[in-house]
């Protein structure tokens, strides 16, 4: 029964990613064919495409009341994200920095984890009986992330920053849309209910699942996209596809969310984002030790192993 669990973990994981590449690519080629800039498109169906698989897991995970899959699956994707994808892309190609994602960007992820850490201690701010994260507190991070947005569409008018969009015939557009969010939607609950049980089993914490399996699983896009980035010698995309994603996951992800139902919030996570605002900072630190606004190989290495340290912890912890 736990093979079978963890096969069809695997085949959730399979089918989300796909659904979200399909759903790009419809969402994507039809805006083009009504003549919506490549900017827009770019900053919203590619962008949200890429969140699809944490959003639908987290949706999902509301829904049943599976809280500990809802914030762990985002802390874990975060921390995925800092470590894992821009360490291993690092290590295969340093990776250069604009000065706007140091100093704009790197500092807007730090505020997201610090207003999640605020949202969701009721009991250490307040005095609260219980940690929840409200549907109050999810439109306040939905608001930070129309911010966010309204940001990145100044600076791809400025900067003229676009994306190659292919463009299918409408029946297929079509298509790939409506297997794209039935796609998002099997692959979300596989990912979900075998999660669930693969936590029953070991008898751990939905939480430890969500912070290695699920976030690894639901990060794996991004970390496609920044090692092909990598390899192509395109560190712009590798770096601002890990940074973004991490907003988009913190305001957008979690705060939509709580609004579809309040999220309880386990204090010992606190450690968990505590750890993601020290590594964020590192991350900030290391623009300027060495090569200035470059993330160079030992840097990467480095973020790698606190990575592997991090998840031996997890283990340790329960």
């Amino acid at each position: 029964m736990l093979i079978l669990n963890f096969l069809l973990l695997f085949l959730g994981f399979v089918v989300l990613i796909k659904g979200a590449d399909w759903l790009v690519k419809g969402g994507s080629s039809v805006a083009r064919r009504f003549g919506i800039s490549s900017i827009v498109i770019g900053l919203t169906i590619v962008a949200f495409g890429t969140s699809a698989p944490e959003l639908l897991v987290n949706i999902l995970a509301s829904i049943k009341g599976n809280s500990g899959i809802v914030v762990g699956n985002i802390l874990g994707s975060n921390i995925a994200n800092i470590l894992l994808i821009l360490g291993v892309s690092s290590i295969i190609y340093p990776l250069a920095i604009k000065r706007g994602t140091v100093y704009i960007q790197i500092p807007f992820a730090l505020l997201s984890i610090i207003a999640m850490g605020l949202v969701a201690n009721d009991v250490l701010i307040d005095g609260g009986l219980e940690n929840f994260i409200t549907r109050i507190d999810g439109i306040l991070l939905l608001l930070f992330f129309a911010i966010f947005i309204y940001y990145s569409f100044s600076i791809a008018r400025v900067k003229g920053q676009s994306e190659k969009i292919e463009e299918y015939s409408l029946a297929k557009s079509i298509m790939f849309l409506v297997f794209g969010m039935i796609g998002l939607g099997i692959g979300g609950e596989l990912v979900v209910r075998n999660a669930v049980s693969v936590a029953t089993f070991f008898k751990v914490s939905e939480s430890l699942i969500a912070l290695t399996i699920v976030s690894i699983g639901t990060s794996l896009p991004e970390l496609a996209t920044s090692v092909i980035a990598a390899l192509h010698k395109k560190p712009d995309i590798a770096v601002g596809n890990v940074i973004g994603s991490n907003i988009f996951n913190t305001f957008w992800v979690l705060g939509f969310s709580a609004i579809i139902r309040p999220v309880s919030f386990i204090p010992m996570l606190n450690f968990d984002i505590l750890f993601l605002v020290f590594i964020t900072i590192l991350l900030f630190v290391y623009m300027f030790v060495g090569k200035r606004n470059v993330i160079q190989k030992w840097q990467g290495a480095s973020l790698t192993f606190l990575y592997f340290v991090y998840i031996i912890y997890l283990v340790m912890r329960g």
